[in-house]
């Protein structure tokens, strides 16, 4: 059996802008770039810069973006907070979300499919940090799982968990032997090195710690998703 497609490949718009998390891109995309054709999208086609500092070269701008896709897909980052109240990228993630056959996000992309009104009364999964934040932006039940599939959203937790989503994703494309090909071309087999991959894992200090780094993109993301709370509520 030959690893890659035996129909048409699958298209996929992926959403850039500066200050995405560069994990939350890199590993769907490596997922799926062998098996479809995925179109990198910015608001102006114009390259970003990941808060990594990576650049990352668009193939498309908005109004270039091809239609008809098989997966719209927001990845996440701390920037995600303002581009939630970003009217231009909003109303874009909404046009696609409303005809694309899988709308998808990892991380905190979350909150702006919940900003564009895309996970009013779906579930979906988010960063751990991010889960009391995203239910402020719609009528969403968020769940503390990897991957969260309810009807056609497709949604995945944080940053390593892009992964997962992916291999999941393109399952759902292309099935269950070409998602298992992918893995095994990646050799994804995770021992990680350290219990610290989780809230319900991890130690208390490091624990701690973390939240402390956090606490400043956690007043900040709170602000923003009450605003679109606020926002939403007004033209409902």
């Amino acid at each position: 059996m030959e690893v890659g497609l035996e129909a048409g490949r699958p298209r996929i718009a992926i959403l850039l802008y500066d200050g995405l998390t560069a994990l939350d891109f890199i590993a769907p995309h490596q997922a799926w770039a062998m098996f479809a054709d995925v179109f990198l999208v910015s608001r102006d086609g114009a390259p970003i810069t990941t808060d990594s500092a990576i650049v990352i070269h668009a193939t498309h701008c908005f109004e270039t973006c091809p239609e008809q896709l098989d997966v719209f897909f927001v990845p996440g980052g701390m920037a995600t907070f303002d581009l939630m109240l970003d009217v231009e990228t909003i109303e874009f993630v909404r046009a696609q979300g409303e005809q694309a056959r899988y709308v998808t996000s990892v991380c905190n992309g979350a909150m702006v499919l919940g900003a564009a009104g895309l996970l009013d009364g779906y579930r979906a999964a988010t960063h751990w940090a991010t889960r009391h934040m995203l239910g402020l932006t719609g009528d969403v039940e968020v769940v503390p799982d990897r991957v969260v599939i309810d009807r056609n959203r497709l949604t995945g937790g944080g940053v390593t968990a892009g992964l997962d989503f992916g291999l999941t994703v393109l399952a759902r494309l292309q099935g269950e032997q070409v998602a298992k090909n992918a893995q095994l071309i990646l050799e994804y087999n995770p021992a990680p090195p350290f219990n610290a991959g989780h809230p319900s894992v991890a130690d208390e200090e490091t624990i701690a710690q973390v939240k402390a780094f956090l606490s400043q993109m956690d007043d900040h993301g709170l602000a923003q998703a009450r605003e679109v709370k606020r926002q939403r509520a007004l033209t409902a």
